[in-house]
C-alpha cells in the first residue's frame, strides 16, 4: 500500500477497526504526517466512543433523556460525518485534521 492511500484507510478504519488500524499505521509508518494523522484518528475514535457511551447512559433515565438523546444523535452524526470528510479529502489529495483534536497533536 502506498503512503498516498494510507490517509483514506486511516479515516475509513472507523467502520471496521477504529483502534487497530491507526495503531498499526502509527507504529509501521516513518512519515511524521501519517503518524500524526493516525494518532488523531485513534484519539477521535476513542473520544467519540466514550462520548456516545455517556450519552447512551444518559438516555436510560427519563429526566436525563432530554439531554442524552440530542447528545447521542449529535455525537453519532459526528462519528459518521467526520471520517467521510477525511476520506473525501484523502481522495482529493488534501490533508485533513480531525476537528479540535488536530490542533492539540503536533
Amino acid at each position: 500500500m502506498h503512503n498516498s492511500e494510507l490517509p483514506g484507510v486511516i479515516h475509513a478504519s472507523t467502520w471496521f477497526a477504529p483502534v487497530l488500524i491507526p495503531l498499526i499505521v502509527f507504529f509501521a509508518s516513518k512519515e511524521k504526517e501519517i503518524k500524526r494523522l493516525s494518532l488523531q484518528a485513534l484519539i477521535f475514535h476513542l473520544l467519540i466512543s466514550v462520548l456516545i457511551s455517556i450519552s447512551y447512559f444518559l438516555t436510560l433515565t427519563i429526566i436525563l433523556a432530554i439531554v442524552g438523546i440530542p447528545l447521542l444523535l449529535g455525537f453519532g452524526l459526528i462519528a459518521f460525518i467526520v471520517p467521510i470528510l477525511g476520506i473525501i479529502n484523502a481522495i482529493q489529495g488534501r490533508y485533513f485534521e480531525y476537528p479540535i483534536i488536530g490542533s492539540f497533536i503536533k
